[in-house]
């Protein structure tokens, strides 16, 4: 099986990392995530219509968001 792959290029002592998908290879790895799942989809609009509304805070990591 033809497996999709993601290219991560992190220069020596950067702080940042660059992320490189084939574009064709896109919905494989789209699907591989969970981005097509029901659950996925109704969370992500749950989340763009709280933003919407104001109802978002800043938070320093994921982790966070456990404990809310």
């Amino acid at each position: 099986k033809n497996m999709p792959t993601i290219t991560i290029l992190k220069k020596p002592g950067a702080e940042k990392i660059n992320i490189e998908i084939d574009v064709n290879r896109w919905e494989k790895i789209a699907d591989a995530l969970g981005f097509y799942k029901k659950t996925f989809l109704k969370t992500l609009d749950k989340s763009i219509k709280e933003s919407k509304s104001g109802r978002v805070r800043k938070i320093r990591s994921l982790s966070e968001l456990r404990h809310s």
